[in-house]
């Protein structure tokens, strides 16, 4: 990072720092920079909660939750000059604990971090609505993730880009370096998953694949139905024909090896049995 002097027209280097070094903690440093100013992490957020805990039979809290525009929830797990390997599958679990939150909980919740003020009428001026029409968590299985954390190992990227790409969960890891200029502090904040570039693309692709995955798995599940329906159809076609001897069940919709009326017969029976589902 660079401080720009206009009149002397240089560019002054300023000094990179770490955490440590800086005598800066997790909690009462880069949490609390986040929860004054979500902002940090590129978006509008409403944080409702510090250091949560509220999960039965755990002792487990989550550093900061939140709210995003569009009413899912937001689980921040922060770290300081290194990521851990542990973070994803941490963050994953409280997600996984948020699931089940309902709009008039996650209310409460927000009261409770409160100081001053009334939860639903904070986030009603969040949503631009009236509180009775917001939505809040609506979607099972739809909460997101933002890790934060000055260096993000390669295991920890690798895992984070599998979960977005092949299983659509929406994870975001913000790069975050304090910089030095005398007495000054500087945060500089980088998205690094997904690249902000990029990110649009690979929400189409993960969609794709995810509607491709829905697709193949209904067309493996039909072969089998037309499967079932032609082991049973088999063997009274051939009792009341006496054709079909020779002919094995398929997976399609049509049978080869004989022809005439009893076959189209047959076909017809099948697709009306399709279209009605009473096959077994």
């Amino acid at each position: 990072m660079f401080l720009i002097d206009r009149q002397n027209k240089k560019a002054i280097s300023l000094e990179k720092m770490s955490f440590s070094d800086l005598e800066l903690s997790e909690r009462y440093d880069l949490q609390e920079w986040i929860a004054d100013n979500p902002k940090i992490l590129g978006e509008d957020l409403l944080i409702i909660q510090k250091e949560f805990n509220g999960f039965s039979e755990t002792n487990e809290r989550l550093d900061l939750l939140a709210l995003d525009e569009n009413g899912k929830l937001v689980v921040i797990e922060n770290k300081l000059d290194d990521s851990g390997k542990d973070v994803v599958w941490q963050a994953l679990k409280y997600a996984s604990y948020c699931a089940t939150l309902t709009k008039s909980e996650i209310t409460e919740i927000y009261q409770r971090y409160l100081t001053d003020g009334n939860a639903q009428e904070k986030l009603s001026n969040f949503y631009k609505q009236d509180y009775e029409s917001i939505r809040l968590n609506s979607v099972e299985g739809d909460q997101r993730i933002i890790l934060v954390a000055a260096n993000f190992r390669k295991e920890v990227m690798s895992t984070v880009l599998w979960l977005r790409n092949y299983h659509g969960v929406d994870i975001t890891c913000i790069k975050v370096t304090p910089y030095k200029d005398g007495d000054k502090l500087y945060l500089d904040t980088e998205q690094i998953i997904p690249i902000q570039d990029i990110g649009d693309y690979q929400i189409r692709l993960t969609a794709k694949k995810q509607e491709e995955t829905i697709s193949s798995n209904e067309e493996v599940a039909r072969h089998k139905n037309r499967y079932k329906f032609w082991e049973k159809a088999l063997p009274i076609l051939r009792a009341k024909t006496g054709i079909y001897n020779n002919v094995s069940p398929t997976k399609d919709n049509w049978l080869t090896g004989a022809s005439g009326l009893a076959e189209l017969l047959s076909i017809q029976l099948y697709e009306w049995m399709e279209h009605e589902q009473r096959y077994i």
